[in-house]
């Protein structure tokens, strides 16, 4: 299972880094907004501590816009530096555009099995189901990652399944026993 961090904190990336688990960093413009630094200057950062997948995330709201920023976002950026993507009909056909421009993507706010295989018909190399947030509206997270891994099974889908939105320990116990290929939590 690979072990990614959710944050843009440098420092704790270092440190989680220097531990030798690190296999990734999700990110978003949030996150890194908080930090008061420039959005490209914290990713290269990131991406020079930590050589596994960073998520840089579009802002954009249309394919058009997506692709663009993704593109530039992709020739700016160190090759370790994946797309990220909002799981909506525009960014899937964002997705397939930028994975036939051989561009990696994450396919995140995914909160169904439907939409996980719809992103990985795209052709995304990691969908990221959202479990704490549907554990807050009252659903059950962890039933989602199980109906992913049994679709994957079922169709031997290559897209990695990126656990986000990591409430607690739990969650990353569970996952592991589910077959998640990834989970991206916050250091604490």
């Amino acid at each position: 299972m690979e072990f990614f961090l959710d944050t843009a904190d440098v420092d704790e990336i270092r440190e989680i880094a220097s531990w030798g688990i690190l296999d990734g960093v999700t990110t978003n413009p949030s996150l890194i907004k908080k930090s008061g630094r420039d959005f490209k200057t914290v990713v290269k950062e990131i991406a020079s501590i930590c050589d596994g997948p960073i998520s840089a995330e579009v802002t954009a709201l249309d394919t058009e816009g997506m692709i663009a920023q993704g593109m530039e976002l992709k020739s700016q950026l160190p090759d370790n530096v994946i797309i990220k993507i909002p799981c909506t009909p525009e960014g899937l056909a964002a997705t397939k555009i930028l994975t036939e421009n051989e561009i990696d993507t994450n396919v995140t706010l995914v909160f169904s099995a439907s939409q996980a295989l719809m992103a990985a018909k795209a052709g995304a190399t990691y969908v990221s189901p959202f479990i704490g947030r549907i554990d807050d509206t009252g659903s059950d997270g962890m039933a989602l990652i199980a109906e992913i891994m049994a679709t994957w099974q079922n169709y031997d889908v290559k897209t990695k399944v990126l656990a986000a939105s990591i409430r607690h320990p739990t969650h990353v116990l569970q996952c592991m026993q589910l077959g998640a290929h990834t989970v991206t939590m916050p250091t604490k």
